[in-house]
């Protein structure tokens, strides 16, 4: 596995948290249409798993050095 510094975790943790809330922003926006996108709604949620796995991982590995 690739070592990266705790400045490069710091920054992908912030992008990917970026990424998370403009994605929850996408969602509600979605929700709201008659009749919702399911497929959209489907692939937003998923994504929002794996962005949300990753912050962990991340912040597992920050705590960890």
């Amino acid at each position: 596995m690739a070592e990266y510094s705790k400045e490069e975790l710091a920054a992908a943790y912030k992008a990917i948290s970026s990424s998370i809330r403009k994605i929850e922003k996408a969602r509600e926006t979605l929700a709201m249409k008659q009749p919702p996108p399911k497929a959209q709604l489907t692939l937003a949620s998923r994504n929002l798993d794996a962005l949300r796995l990753a912050l962990s991982l991340i912040n597992r590995e920050i705590e960890n050095d």
